[in-house]
């Protein structure tokens, strides 16, 4: 369920009424309900869940398997309105330059989210495994933004916020894009295809990108 992020505002700054920043303390209850209500009717989902009804119950238990271990692991952006203070879109980075273990009793929690979804998950799981370099990068697991706030150039904010940082650092960045449209976001922001991924089954195709840091 990678790549939620439905955003087409071309933006290279910062939105003026929101605030990019890390999340603390690591509360990850607003996280979780964002990812489901983003992401639950993107392509991935309907292949993982095609019954609308079990995806609306499975996906806040699915989604808080990766936002624990984003908190604990990696690296949360957060956007909110500077009046008001509402959770508008959220970044999961995972920094890649050294071993990071897999979410706690993950198999078990996966079971338990996606019930008989489950071979499908691992099977995604899997496919996205193969493809993933093992050069030190920065990995963009998650890129949200709530359906109210799309194209207002809040995913460019939120990819912006990191990007700086790899820059300076001159690390990559890497992503899988499973839209069409936010593929062309991702384009927009320096990331290159690196093949496609074709789930089974009819599922949709995913795109592993790449970002080489700006010099």
């Amino acid at each position: 369920m990678r790549d939620p992020i439905r955003d087409d505002a071309v933006r290279d700054h910062a939105i003026q009424d929101l605030v990019i920043r890390d999340i603390t303390p690591p509360d990850t209850t607003d996280i979780t309900g964002l990812l489901a209500e983003a992401m639950g009717e993107g392509p991935v989902a309907r292949w993982l869940m095609p019954d609308a009804r079990v995806r609306r119950e499975s996906a806040p238990a699915y989604f808080e398997i990766f936002a624990e271990h984003a908190v604990r692991y990696g690296e949360v952006y957060t956007s909110v309105a500077a009046a008001g203070g509402e959770l508008s879109g959220v970044a999961l980075w995972f920094p890649m330059t050294a071993p990071v273990p897999p979410p706690q009793d993950y198999d078990a929690r996966l079971k338990d989210a996606a019930g008989a979804a489950f071979d499908r998950a691992r099977e995604l799981d899997a496919a996205l495994e193969t493809h993933h370099p093992m050069v030190a990068h920065h990995y963009l697991a998650f890129l949200a933004v709530h359906p109210d706030r799309q194209c207002h150039g809040i995913g460019s904010a939120l990819l912006n916020r990191h990007h700086d940082r790899l820059d300076a650092a001159g690390l990559p960045a890497y992503l899988e894009a499973n839209d069409p449209r936010n593929r062309e976001l991702y384009l927009r922001h320096g990331y290159r295809d690196r093949g496609v991924i074709r789930l089974p089954d009819g599922g949709p195709e995913i795109w592993p990108m790449w970002r080489e840091p700006a010099s």
